[in-house]
């Protein structure tokens, strides 16, 4: 018997983490982003997870060149909030990228794929519609151990990645 959809999607999304850690990245040909400006969408449910989030993704930004003064943190109350927070910010001339942290812990209940199915379309509509990166950075774990695992645990730091995603689609045009 197949597990539905959404469980088939985040079996292979934590099978294929299973052996890597989420910071370690190739650093070169990465774009000149003192310019840009950055906003970061944080959820605070699960804060416990988020804020080593946030800290990564901040810490990566500033690692390759971006200005403290051009990085906006914004705080929503969940994940579900992520994608009118990405819009407002979005929305905003100066805004380069968008990245959106989260974390979204399986339950008792479909409520876990709700969020999820949400988020994503959301955030994707997002960068649609402001057509400037607006990256997922949002944990769909099975338990608390894997998300303590990828916010700075042995699987790395998610919050590292999405800041990577950000710049490396800041220089898309550069390739």
């Amino acid at each position: 018997m197949r597990p539905p959809p959404a469980l088939s999607f985040l079996l292979y999304t934590n099978m294929a983490t299973v052996n890597q850690n989420l910071s370690e990245h190739d650093a070169s040909h990465l774009p000149n982003i003192s310019q840009h400006h950055f906003s970061i969408v944080t959820a605070e449910w699960n804060r416990e997870i988020t804020q080593p989030l946030l800290e990564g993704a901040i810490n990566t930004l500033l690692k390759h060149g971006a200005q403290q003064k051009f990085i906006r943190s914004k705080w929503v109350p969940g994940s579900y909030e992520l994608t009118l927070g990405a819009q407002w910010e979005a929305s905003r001339s100066k805004v380069d990228a968008v990245i959106c942290l989260g974390c979204v812990i399986q339950g008792e209940t479909p409520h876990f794929d709700y969020i999820c199915q949400s988020v994503a379309q959301g955030i994707k509509d997002v960068a649609l519609k402001y057509n400037k990166p607006v990256i997922f950075g949002v944990l769909t774990t099975l338990d608390q151990q894997q998300a303590q695992e990828r916010a700075g645990g042995k699987h790395g730091n998610k919050g590292d990645e999405a800041a990577l995603t950000a710049i490396k689609m800041l220089g898309f045009d550069e390739q």
